[in-house]
């Protein structure tokens, strides 16, 4: 199960308590204070790690809390630590106050982390507030009460490259096709109902993560189709792959397909729209496949890198040149 979102309460630790303690040995008159501090409670902090790549575990478990410090002691003997609550999440995911509706975090890198509730402070022994006016104090402070926030996670894909179109447009296929990726694939549409990530390689120090995004349908942007839900994670791609299937199966128009889609991506985010594009005719070993590119490049393409390209993730045909591009894109420091 694939888990992209999800909402959970967290409790930090409460500070242990400081102690009030006299020293009550026998060759030891006025023997004086000597209770200890309390220990500080365990932080819950959700970090950035790498080996793992959905929410799923996090479904299974909505109350996270952390241990509290133990009290201080006599002897002047201090209560322990408490260790941090570390809950693990997949680079891409943003943290949010659910209740103060706020970013706490977005956890973009591997290593990121956010502290989602802080620790209580342990609390002082009685020796603290010893002094020359004060020789058998009997003051000490409880420990300080560790925070409680109900958060939500949600993930979004962290990839170079976006693979977006109409459900069966040949998304999964093309990414199977390129990377070590093995998604889902059939002859019907929204055989995707997750993203997949793969990562493609062009030479020995050079490669690039594709995402593979569910199949998108006109609304998408108000939720039909769990548009929205897969809509969040191309945000992050800096290029975008939008395949065109040349025969629809529902007899649909391939131009207005894909002018169907930019809308959507114009709705849900203005600047999602504005990000760079790449179109692709898909099975172009179909009949009438060139007629559609040459159409579509009428529409919207141009020159070189801005014109319209045509491939079959089937028999290989114009993938090199789609590498290329996508080369071009990412490296264009070192294009040819």
């Amino acid at each position: 199960m694939f888990v992209d979102r999800v909402t959970i309460d967290v409790q930090a630790g409460n500070g242990g308590n400081g102690c009030m303690s006299f020293r009550r040995e026998k060759y030891v008159p006025r023997g004086g204070p000597d209770g200890g501090d309390g220990g500080n409670g365990g932080s819950v902090i959700v970090m950035a790690a790498e080996d793992v790549d959905s929410l799923t575990a996090l479904a299974h478990k909505k109350h996270w809390k952390a241990r509290g410090g133990g009290p201080g002691q006599g002897s002047n003997r201090h209560g322990g630590n408490a260790d941090d609550l570390v809950i693990r999440v997949p680079p891409g995911t943003v943290v949010y106050d659910t209740q103060g509706d706020f970013v706490l975090k977005d956890l973009a890198t591997l290593g990121d982390s956010v502290a989602a509730a802080r620790a209580g402070n342990g609390g002082k022994g009685n020796v603290r507030f010893k002094s020359s006016t004060n020789r058998s104090p009997r003051q000490f402070t409880d420990g300080g009460r560790g925070e409680a926030r109900r958060i939500t996670l949600e993930l979004k894909s962290i990839a170079d490259v976006g693979l977006i179109g109409k459900p069966n447009a040949g998304k999964s296929t093309l990414l199977s096709r390129l990377s070590h990726a093995r998604p889902e694939i059939a002859d019907y549409p929204f055989t995707t109902k997750h993203p997949n990530l793969g990562r493609v390689q062009i030479d020995f120090d050079r490669s690039f993560v594709m995402a593979d995004i569910p199949g998108l349908i006109e609304g998408a942007h108000d939720g039909v189709g769990l548009g929205h839900e897969f809509l969040r994670h191309v945000e992050r791609a800096g290029i975008l792959i939008h395949l065109v299937e040349p025969c629809p199966a529902d007899g649909s128009d391939p131009v207005e397909n894909h002018r169907v889609i930019r809308e959507e991506l114009a709705l849900h985010s203005a600047e999602l729209a504005k990000r760079p594009e790449i179109i692709v005719v898909t099975k172009v070993e179909l009949p009438g496949a060139d007629e559609v590119r040459e159409q579509l490049d009428a529409a919207c393409g141009g020159e070189g890198d801005n014109g319209v390209l045509a491939i079959s993730a089937v028999t290989g045909q114009g993938l090199d040149r789609l590498i290329g591009a996508i080369s071009r894109r990412l490296w264009p420091s070192e294009a040819d």
